[in-house]
C-alpha cells in the first residue's frame, strides 16, 4: 500500500527531514512503495503540486523539491500501485482548486464497480477524473458531498469538511461491501491549505502535535508550551500526520480505527469518530 504525510504549522517550515533526511523519511519508504510520488505545498494560499511515476528516492526532482519546500502546509504521498498503471495521472496527491487529497488503501474489484462509483460524482465534476485509480474517484466523491454545502471555492468550516469526509467513507462502504468495514481500505487525507483533515479507514495512521524538545527553541519566535507538551488550550503550533512514526523529536499517537484527527484554520486540534451514518461525532478539541 501507499504512504501518506501531511503537515500544518503556524510558520513556514522546511520538511526536508520528513521527506528525505530521516532514516524512515517518506522518500526512504519509497523503496517499498516505488510506483510514483507527489508533493503538494501552498504558497499564498495556492497549492503547488508536483507528481512523478518514478520511485521517489531515486528521482532527482524529488530530492531537489524536498530541499527547497518551505510552507505552512504540505501533503505528500508515495505510491504502491493497486489500481491503474504507472502514469503521472495516477500519482497522488490529486488537486481541484485549492483542495488537495491523498489516499492509502484499495477498493477491491474497482474496475467492476467503477461505473457505479463514478455515477455518484456530480456530473460537473466527472470530467476532471483523468486517471484510472479508485483514489481519484474517492476524491471527487468527497468534493461532490462537500459541494452540497456550497460552492467549492468558498472556505468551509472544519466540521463541514470532516462530515463530508466521513460521509465519503460511509457511502463507499455501502456501495462496495454493504457497509462492512473489512473490504474497502479508505485511509484519507485532505487539505485546502488552511485546515488539514485525516481519517483512518483501515490503514495505519499516526499524528503528532509536539516534540520532546524542539531543537529550534532558542531561535524560534513562535515557541510555545504546546510545542513541547500536549496542548492545554486546544491550539497547536504544528500538526503532522504520517503512515508511520517518523524518527526524530516528535511524539506520535496512533489513530484509533475510524478516527478523524484534524486542525482548523486557527490551528485548533479536533478529534472525532465516525458514526454509522458516516458523520463525525464527539468532535473535541
Amino acid at each position: 500500500m501507499c504512504r501518506l504525510f501531511g503537515f500544518r504549522s503556524v510558520i513556514p517550515s522546511k520538511v526536508h527531514r520528513s521527506l528525505l533526511a530521516a532514516e524512515n523519511a517518506l522518500g526512504v519508504q519509497s523503496n517499498q512503495h516505488p510506483d510514483g510520488w507527489g508533493v503538494a505545498f501552498y504558497v499564498d494560499g495556492s497549492p503547488h503540486v508536483t507528481r512523478s511515476p518514478s520511485t521517489a528516492l531515486g528521482d532527482s526532482l524529488f530530492h531537489r523539491l524536498s530541499g527547497v519546500v518551505s510552507s505552512q502546509t504540505v501533503l505528500a504521498h508515495v505510491r504502491k500501485a493497486t489500481q491503474g498503471p504507472l502514469t503521472v495521472l495516477n500519482c497522488h496527491p490529486f488537486q481541484y482548486g485549492r483542495w488537495v487529497f491523498a489516499h492509502n488503501g484499495d477498493i477491491p474489484n474497482f474496475e467492476a464497480l467503477r461505473e457505479t462509483l463514478v455515477a455518484e460524482v456530480a456530473p460537473e465534476l466527472r470530467r476532471f477524473i483523468l486517471g484510472d485509480t479508485d483514489s481519484e474517484v474517492v476524491f471527487y466523491l468527497f468534493l461532490t458531498l462537500l459541494a452540497e454545502h456550497g460552492p467549492l471555492a468558498q472556505k468551509f468550516e472544519l466540521d463541514t469538511v470532516s462530515a463530508a469526509l466521513g460521509r465519503t467513507v460511509q457511502r463507499l462502504r455501502a456501495l462496495v461491501d454493504g457497509g462492512a468495514a473489512s473490504a474497502a481500505l479508505l485511509t484519507l487525507m485532505v487539505t485546502d491549505g488552511e485546515l488539514l483533515v485525516a481519517a483512518e479507514g483501515g490503514r495505519d495512521l499516526y499524528w503528532s502535535s509536539y516534540k520532546r524538545r524542539c531543537s529550534d527553541r532558542e531561535r524560534c519566535s513562535s515557541l510555545s508550551a504546546a510545542c513541547e507538551a500536549p496542548t492545554q488550550s486546544g491550539h497547536v503550533n504544528h500538526f503532522i500526520v504520517s503512515s508511520e512514526p517518523l524518527q526524530g523529536e516528535n511524539v506520535w499517537e496512533p489513530f484509533a480505527p475510524g478516527e478523524i484527527v484534524a486542525v482548523d484554520r486557527d490551528m485548533r486540534l479536533h478529534r472525532a469518530h465516525v458514526d454509522r451514518r458516516g458523520l463525525p461525532v464527539l468532535l473535541t478539541a
